[in-house]
């Protein structure tokens, strides 16, 4: 039986215009109030930019046979117990029965400071995806299959993201896949090796310009961190966990 993709080109050009009108809503009411924060952070203050993407992922796990399933979006039920710290926050869980069916985590970055976000955006990513896997092992979520683990970012699609970067590192060779690559690239790269390495079941960037808050229109780098093994891979999860 098929697994149903809930028409999610359309719902994430939706997503697409809504985080770019978002985040612009959000600048103009703290410049309107006098308290506007410094550079691109006024625009983030809101923490709404990627409900559209939430939505379109609540939309995959409900089409897919887990209609009554509980899908937590509130900040106060969003936390999983960790290994090497007590609990992680969560954009979104899904947990049906008891059984942690679904974790997932949304970023963005918009320019200028491309540079110092990607290497904490990885950071985080990797030391949270260990730190939940390493829980899971210790019985944290009781005796039940793996949960769907996903992660998806969107980027900017500016020159600064576009642009091919060299790499400082003195005393030994970089990886010679980030040799003269632009951080997009960087994140297509992360995303690829966060799924081959098994931290994510899913990991998907997408980029973006600014003039999509008026069409949505966005990009992908690749057919492996694309949107659509994303949302496949989720709505596969989602089908076996129904049958289960």
């Amino acid at each position: 039986m098929p697994v149903d993709l809930v028409n999610y080109e359309e719902k994430a050009r939706a997503a697409v215009r809504l985080f770019w009108a978002s985040r612009e809503q959000a600048r103009q009411k703290q410049i309107e109030s006098g308290r506007a924060d410094q550079g691109e952070r006024a625009g983030v203050t809101a923490g709404k930019n990627m409900d559209g993407f939430i939505t379109l992922v609540t939309h995959v796990v409900r089409a897919n046979g887990l209609a009554d399933a509980s899908i937590h979006l509130k900040r106060r039920v969003l936390t999983l117990p960790g290994y090497f710290r007590p609990t992680k926050l969560w954009d979104v869980l899904v947990i049906n029965h008891g059984r942690l069916i679904a974790a997932l985590e949304f970023k963005s970055q918009v320019g200028p400071s491309f540079g110092n976000n990607f290497n904490n955006r990885a950071e985080e990513a990797i030391g949270t995806a260990h730190d939940l896997w390493t829980a899971y092992r210790e019985g944290a979520f009781g005796e039940q299959p793996r949960p769907f683990v996903g992660w998806l970012i969107l980027v900017e699609d500016a020159e600064g993201s576009r642009e091919p970067i060299k790499n400082e590192c003195p005393h030994f060779p970089v990886f010679k896949e980030f040799a003269d690559t632009s951080y997009a690239a960087r994140y297509n790269i992360l995303c690829r090796k966060l799924m081959q390495e098994q931290l994510y079941s899913a990991a998907a960037v997408l980029t973006s310009p600014r003039s999509a808050s008026i069409i949505g229109d966005y990009s992908e780098l690749s057919e492996l961190t694309g949107l659509r093994t994303f949302i496949s891979e989720l709505a596969g999860h989602t089908a076996a966990e129904c049958v289960r």
